[in-house]
């Protein structure tokens, strides 16, 4: 690949799979990639939540989204096939103008790489593409490195319906009860 498909790039690269650094590869999901997916989310978030979380970051990224959302998420390996990174996002059905990233994960030993960064512009440019001029997602009020990481990307939360740790609006009960989040959008 050419210097067009590096990491450090700007987000109005084209979202193709290539290289991204070094020994990185971007590609599509596929189904068969669930698996690898399962085992990253149960260890790559060092505990948080416990057995329950683990269970709950399980179940939130089913094969479904390997199958049906494939061409809008993104899967990074290592050279040697190795899992080192995934976004899986989406374009929304219902409001036209928004995409939407439902999960992203980085390996422990990747992390302030930039190859969160590098997904998250790739996604920018394919909602872009499509059209899109908002980006939405949502994560747990008590994960403070990901509320961090979304305002660093010019994510901006929204309002809930209480105030949580540190000011933070929180949407009470958002996915079930007692899964409140905070949401996040981010104007394309």
């Amino acid at each position: 690949m050419d210097a067009a498909d590096d990491i450090a790039d700007t987000a109005e690269r084209p979202p193709v799979p290539g290289r991204l650094t070094g020994e990185l590869t971007v590609r599509h999901p596929a189904p068969v990639d669930h698996a690898r997916l399962q085992v990253a989310l149960a260890g790559w978030w060092g505990g948080l939540g416990g057995e329950a979380g683990v269970l709950q970051r399980q179940l939130l990224v089913p094969r479904l989204f390997l199958q049906h959302f494939a061409g809008t998420s993104f899967l990074v390996e290592r050279a040697d096939g190795t899992l080192h990174a995934f976004l899986i996002g989406f374009l929304s059905q219902t409001e036209p103008d928004t995409a939407y990233i439902h999960f992203v994960g980085v390996c422990p030993d990747g992390k302030r790489g930039g190859v969160g960064s590098a997904l998250y512009r790739r996604f920018f440019t394919l909602a872009r593409e499509a059209g899109r001029t908002r980006v939405r997602c949502i994560t747990s009020p008590n994960n403070h490195d990901s509320i961090a990481y979304h305002t660093r990307m010019g994510f901006r939360m929204e309002p809930g319906d209480r105030t949580g740790d540190d000011g933070v609006p929180v949407h009470t009960d958002y996915d079930g009860p007692g899964l409140d989040r905070v949401s996040f959008v981010r104007e394309l």
